[in-house]
């Protein structure tokens, strides 16, 4: 059996590193955002050409379109472009469209997608009050659910301690995507909003898994045995069936990652790393952070 709570302190200091790296990539880096969030014109198209040149299409765009700061994709496996630019009208579109027609026999467009700034602006702030609602939402839902299980300590920590692992769990996903827009110019757009709900979602549910068999135990065991030592027992019960259905998914994700369609590529990422930071967290992290939050009542 794995001594998981007299090791907490190791966990929680991995943690703590994880997430303040994670913090400070946010905080230095900040988040390069795509067309759902700033505004733009996001553009997918598959031309006719044996082995097309993602610079050459970048020239037509630049000397024919006049616009300089454009992004290109290329997807070699489906031969698609995602091209990413200012936002650009109708009428302009129509333009480009005869201009990419008479330059590519077969030229087709996929979809056409631009947004105005302030829907931006309104996209992202409806995002952000959603991935708050959900924590907060989640963690009282669970308070009120353990809300007979207050011995030996009270069912609201059961929540706070849930708030805090789901914060870990979205922190370190997002930090990363922060580096990477960083160093690699990787936008955030919807996508990362529904992967990161995703990943509360998951994460929450290996969690109460744990706290639910530490629910039991309490109920077998209450004055038979420690907090700390029930704790440890319902975390290593449930630890088989955590690991081999997360690791399921993500055997799921990563091969989802190397075939799947280039423009899911970083929503794929965060789900797999979200969804290792959850598993790590539901068993190393929310289950001794009930002993820690316990306080005297639950080492006694």
């Amino acid at each position: 059996m794995l001594n998981i709570i007299g090791k907490r302190n190791v966990y929680f200091t991995i943690s703590a590193i994880a997430v303040g790296v994670a913090i400070a990539a946010i905080a230095l880096f900040g988040f390069k955002e795509a067309v759902d969030f700033s505004g733009g014109t996001l553009w997918q198209f598959r031309v006719n050409v044996e082995k097309p040149v993602v610079s050459d299409i970048k020239k037509i765009f630049q000397a024919d379109f006049a616009h300089e700061e454009v992004a290109i994709n290329y997807d070699s496996q489906n031969n698609v472009f995602l091209a990413r630019l200012k936002e650009i009208n109708e009428v302009d579109h129509q333009r480009f469209l005869q201009i990419l027609n008479g330059k590519f026999k077969g030229f087709q467009e996929l979809s056409f997608q631009s947004i105005g700034p302030s829907i931006g602006g309104e996209l992202r702030k409806n995002a952000v009050i959603a991935m708050i609602l959900a924590l907060i939402g989640i963690s009282l839902y669970i308070a009120y659910a353990f809300r007979k299980a207050s011995r030996p300590i009270s069912s609201w920590k059961y929540g706070v301690v849930t708030l805090l692992t789901l914060f870990h769990d979205v922190a370190i996903p997002a930090g990363l995507l922060a580096f990477l827009g960083y160093k690699l110019n990787v936008e955030i757009d919807g996508n990362f909003v529904v992967a990161l709900l995703v990943v509360v979602g998951f994460s929450v549910h290996d969690t109460i898994v744990v706290f639910d068999r530490i629910r039991e135990n309490l109920i077998l065991h209450r004055d038979k045995k420690k907090f700390s030592e029930i704790i440890n027992e319902s975390v290593n019960q449930t630890l088989a069936r955590s690991i081999n259905t997360s690791f399921t998914l993500i055997l799921v994700l990563v091969s989802l990652y190397f075939v799947g369609p280039i423009n899911l590529h970083y929503f794929i990422l965060t789900l797999i790393v979200g969804v290792t930071t959850g598993i790590y967290s539901s068993i190393f992290i929310a289950s001794p952070g009930l002993l820690v939050i316990g306080g005297k009542s639950a080492k006694g």
